[in-house]
C-alpha cells in the first residue's frame, strides 16, 4: 500500500516537471539563450540550494530529534526535504504534495502521530519565518529605500497583517493546532464531513499530536528558537540567489535591495498561494519589486526565469531522490512509539 502511494506522488511529481516545461513564456531557444548568459551564476544559484534545503533539513531535524537522539539520520531528513519541497513547487500551499509524503516516509521510524506532529510544526515554523522575514524586511525597507505617503501605508499594513499572524501562530504553539484545524476543515464545503469524521475517528491521536505541538514551545524553548532561527536564516541566505541573478545584469544593486525584492515577492505570491506552482504570481512579483527599487522591471523577470530553471533542477532531483534508498536501514514501527 504504502508502495502504491509512493508511486502516486512520483507519478505527481513528473507531472509538475512537465508542466514546468510547458509554462515557460518564451521558447526554448531564447531561453538557452538566457541560461547562457547566465554563465557561471546559474552553478551558483543551483549549488546555492544545498545550502538553503541544509538549513530547512536541519530544522525540521532538531524538531524531530526533540533533543534526544533520532531514530533517523539527518540525511535521511535531508533527502524528505529536498523531495517534499519539489512536490510543493507544484502545490505551493503544500496540501496536497509534499506533507503527506513526508509523513508517510518518516512514519516508519517515529511513529505516525511523532512523524505527523513533527510535519506540522516544521509547516508551522517554516510559514512562521516568512512572518517574521516579511516583518523585519518592512523595517529594512524603512532605513534602506525612500518612503512617501503610498509606500507608508503600505508598510503599516503589512505590518500589522505580520504581528496579527505572529500572533496566532504563537497561540496555535501554545494550544495546538490539529484538533482546531480539523475543526475549521469541517466546516468546508466537500471536505467537512470527512474532516469531522476523522476527527471523531482519531480524537486521541490528534490530541496526542496537540500536546506534543504544545510542548515544543513551552518545554523546549531552546529547540523551538534554534528551529525558527535556521528557517529564518534560510529565507536570509535565500536572498542571495537573487543576489547573484542581478550581478548578471548590474553591479547596480545591494544584498539590501535584494532582501526586499525577496520579500516583496515572496509575500505577493503567497498571498496568490492557490497558483499553481505560482505561475504568474512570481514574475509580476519580481518585476513589481524591481521596478519598486528603481531597477528595470525586465530585470525582475530574468530572475524569475532562471528561478524557474533553478527550481526545474531540484524538482527533478527531488523526484529521482523518491526513487533512491526508500527500502533500506527502516525500523519498524512499534506502539511504544505511538505513546511518547
Amino acid at each position: 500500500m504504502k508502495e502504491k502511494f509512493r508511486n502516486i506522488f512520483y507519478i505527481f511529481g513528473i507531472f509538475a516537471i512537465v508542466v514546468m516545461l510547458f509554462t515557460f513564456d518564451m521558447d526554448y531557444g531564447e531561453l538557452w539563450a538566457n541560461i547562457r548568459r547566465a554563465g557561471g551564476w546559474l552553478p551558483a544559484v543551483i549549488l546555492l540550494w544545498v545550502f538553503i534545503y541544509y538549513l530547512n533539513a536541519w530544522s525540521w531535524y532538531a524538531i524531530i530529534c526533540d533533543g534526544k537522539s533520532a531514530r533517523v539520520s539527518f540525511w535521511k531528513v535531508y533527502k524528505l526535504t529536498i523531495s517534499g519541497f519539489a512536490l510543493n513547487y507544484a502545490t505551493p500551499s503544500g496540501l496536497m504534495g509534499g506533507e503527506p509524503y513526508r509523513i508517510m516516509e518518516l512514519s516508519p521510524y517515529v511513529g505516525v502521530s511523532k512523524a505527523t506532529s513533527s510535519v506540522i510544526l516544521y509547516v508551522m515554523m517554516h510559514i512562521f519565518s516568512h512572518f517574521w522575514f516579511w516583518l523585519t524586511s518592512s523595517v529594512l525597507y524603512v532605513f534602506v529605500a525612500p518612503l512617501n505617503w503610498g509606500i507608508g501605508i503600505m508598510l503599516a499594513v503589512v505590518v500589522g497583517f505580520c504581528l496579527l499572524a505572529i500572533y496566532f501562530f504563537m497561540k496555535g504553539y501554545r494550544n495546538g493546532m490539529a484538533v482546531r484545524a480539523l475543526r475549521m476543515l469541517s466546516h468546508v464545503p466537500f471536505v467537512g464531513k470527512w474532516a469531522k469524521r476523522f476527527g471523531e475517528e482519531q480524537k486521541e491521536t490528534l490530541e496526542r499530536i496537540d500536546s506534543q505541538i504544545a510542548e515544543l514551545h513551552k518545554q523546549r524553548k531552546s529547540t523551538f528558537y534554534i528551529s525558527l532561527g535556521l528557517e529564518y536564516a534560510a529565507r536570509v541566505v535565500g536572498c542571495l540567489e537573487v543576489y547573484f541573478i542581478l550581478n548578471i545584469l548590474t553591479t547596480d544593486v545591494s544584498f539590501f535591495d535584494c532582501i526586499l525584492i525577496m520579500a516583496f515577492t515572496s509575500l505577493f505570491a503567497n498571498l496568490l498561494f492557490f497558483s499553481p506552482m505560482q505561475l504568474g504570481t512570481r514574475e509580476g512579483g519580481f518585476a513589481l519589486a524591481t521596478g519598486g527599487l528603481a531597477i528595470p522591471s525586465a530585470f525582475g523577470i530574468y530572475t524569475s526565469l532562471i528561478t524557474r530553471v533553478r527550481e526545474l533542477f531540484w524538482i527533478i532531483v527531488g523526484v529521482m531522490l523518491m526513487k533512491i534508498g526508500n527500502g533500506t536501514g527502516k525500523i519498524k514501527e512499534k506502539n511504544e512509539q505511538e505513546t511518547e
